[in-house]
C-alpha cells in the first residue's frame, strides 16, 4: 500500500500539471478550468498508480 500512495504521489502531480499547462495553452480563463483539469488530473492518476504499483510489487 505504501507503494501505491509513492506512486499515486508522483502520478497526481505530474498529471494534474499536464493538465493544468494544456488549459492554460489553450488560454481557458477563470479557475475554474485550472481546478477541474487537476480534479482530473488527480483521479486519472488513481488507476495509473495502482497498476504500476501491482506491476513493480510482482517482479
Amino acid at each position: 500500500m505504501r507503494l501505491f500512495f509513492l506512486i499515486y504521489t508522483l502520478a497526481s502531480t505530474a498529471m494534474a500539471g499536464i493538465l493544468i499547462t494544456a488549459v492554460l495553452a489553450a488560454r481557458m480563463d477563470g479557475w475554474e478550468p485550472i481546478v477541474i483539469a487537476a480534479a482530473i488530473g488527480a483521479v486519472a492518476a488513481l488507476p495509473a498508480a495502482w497498476i504500476s504499483a501491482n506491476k513493480i510489487r510482482n517482479l
